[in-house]
């Protein structure tokens, strides 16, 4: 059943459906009903998704996408809209899954949903066209063990990567080395940093690590990922390349 062909007792049971399975972090539209018209953020995700859907290929046929921290399935949906041929989507919230269950039957397309976290991917003993990795990062306690983990068991080719950031948005230029002696290079303010949040940031007890710009960029480059675009101010379309040689592989999940 679609937005455009649900009548009124098909509307009213989608909209007590979306009630039932509130409260809903991704505002979409079931069946012409809103699942968070009242997001602090608007129009979520959509408008952030408008910001860089240009960056992906507009035809996904054949490939396989893997969609991290799936939420609502938002972006596993829009996959399956570029015809994507296999879409997995993981949350470690068994309540976000059921909403993405709810939201792709009423969508009429198949997607593959698990309740695992990020480090959990070895798990799925397969690598994927495009892993999807929004939204997440900053609620992370090992955040780069999470990209090692990504690289290592899941990604065949693209990563879509997004996450809030605070701080310096300049990148500065640093050497290669430094002597033992130069501790001044660290009080740069765009130094790549994560900043610790002990307690909460947003009301949100989950916000650990806020990087800054140059620290993301760092990050996915230390993992093995080579930065092809950076469409917004959070997000990255990345390349699997090669990882640094000092990098050790990580556990298996």
């Amino acid at each position: 059943m679609t937005a455009a062909v649900a009548g009124v007792d098909e509307k009213s049971e989608i909209r007590r459906r979306i009630e039932e399975l509130g409260p809903w972090f991704h505002n979409m539209r079931i069946g012409g009903v809103e699942t968070a018209p009242d997001h602090f953020l608007g129009n979520y995700p959509a408008c952030k998704w408008e910001t860089f859907a240009e960056v992906l290929p507009n035809d996904l046929t054949g490939k396989t996408v893997l969609d991290i921290g799936c939420n609502a399935g938002f972006y596993s949906l829009e996959m399956k809209r570029r015809n994507a041929a296999h879409v997995v989507g993981i949350d470690h919230d068994p309540h976000y899954l059921r909403q993405a269950a709810f939201a792709a039957e009423q969508e009429g397309v198949d997607l593959e949903l698990h309740q695992m976290s990020v480090y959990d991917v070895a798990k799925l003993k397969r690598k994927f066209d495009l892993v999807i990795f929004t939204g997440v990062l900053y609620h992370l306690r090992h955040p780069l063990l999470a990209l090692d983990m990504i690289y290592e068991y899941v990604a065949g080719d693209m990563l879509l990567f997004q996450s809030m950031q605070r701080g310096s948005n300049d990148i500065p230029v640093l050497e290669r080395d430094y002597p033992f002696e130069n501790e001044e290079v660290f009080d740069e303010y765009a130094y790549p940093k994560l900043h610790f949040v002990e307690r909460r940031y947003c009301g949100d007890p989950t916000n650990w690590f806020i990087p800054n710009r140059a620290a993301v960029e760092a990050m996915l480059r230390s993992a093995g990922f080579a930065i092809e675009a950076h469409p917004e101010r959070e997000v990255y379309l990345c390349r699997r390349a090669w990882r640094p040689e000092a990098v050790e592989p990580p556990p298996c999940g």
